[in-house]
């Protein structure tokens, strides 16, 4: 079965299980915040206070220059937003079989859609980042653009490189405890890694290609291209079919091993 006809299957799974799927989103969402005075309203404003911190710190007090001709927050945030999301996403999506045993236990329905409810959740936050983005750049005098567009693309290609890399780690964390913590070591690494709060202009040249072999790179910089640097993303041909390819194999791959190990989920929860 090749990539495409396993990529079919699982969206017409997806379909047929978009009930649960949004059932389970919305408890998972509400779970979260539940028993606090503001309830839902904290998914919103953490990423509000964060974002005003970071406005104060970079902004007003280090009086940060701009980023081609970008205030440095607007170039910032457009590195940060995405990281968050995928951060968030893979951190919470590598637990999502641990956290739901009881349901793996007691129901009957495709296990790898768990995965997708924590990707879902995180996406709420996610969408709220994007309009507060779009503010952003609107107060500072900068219009929307169709360049502005391509930001759903570069969204879609995280949830897809997400979920490929979560059916890996939320299948074998069950059966290695200690992967949970390398996880958040990688996602340590992998923000400083990223050029987030750098640029990679300021890296030797010959260190480019070796920064650039990090996938969440291309969805990083594609936020950029997308509000910045108006550039499409088939003007990164190379970088494209470079993305796609890892992230093919990674589909494959997830689908391979979640399929190996999912008989002996019960034994391990």
């Amino acid at each position: 079965m090749n990539i495409f006809t396993q990529f079919y299957y699982f969206l017409l799974d997806l379909f047929k299980s978009r009930k649960i799927i949004l059932e389970l989103t919305k408890r998972d969402f509400k779970s979260k915040y539940l028993g606090s005075y503001l309830g839902l309203l904290w998914a919103f404003v953490n990423p509000a206070i964060t974002i005003l911190i970071f406005w104060f710190v970079f902004q007003a007090g280090f009086k940060s220059m701009p980023v081609d001709n970008y205030p440095f927050i607007l170039w910032l945030m457009t590195g940060m937003i995405p990281w968050f999301f995928f951060s968030d996403s893979i951190a919470n999506a590598s637990n999502s079989i641990v956290e739901n045993s009881f349901l793996v236990k007691k129901m009957v329905f495709r296990i790898s859609i768990l995965p997708v409810v924590k990707i879902l959740s995180a996406l709420f936050v996610h969408i709220f980042f994007i309009v507060v983005l779009f503010l952003m750049f609107w107060f500072y005098g900068y219009s929307p653009d169709i360049y502005n567009v391509q930001a759903f693309y570069y969204l879609f290609s995280a949830i897809i490189f997400i979920l490929a890399s979560s059916w890996i780690t939320s299948s074998v964390i069950l059966f290695m405890k200690d992967m949970g913590h390398i996880i958040a070591v990688l996602l340590q690494f992998g923000f400083w890694l990223t050029p987030i709060f750098w640029s990679l202009k300021i890296m030797p040249e010959k260190y480019h290609p070796i920064i650039k072999l990090n996938p969440v790179y291309y969805i990083v910089e594609g936020y950029r291209d997308s509000f910045i640097y108006k550039a499409w993303f088939w003007e990164h041909m190379n970088l494209t079919i470079y993305f796609w390819t890892v992230t093919s194999f990674t589909f494959v791959l997830g689908a391979i091993i979640f399929r190996k190990l999912r008989p002996h989920f019960g034994d391990v929860l």
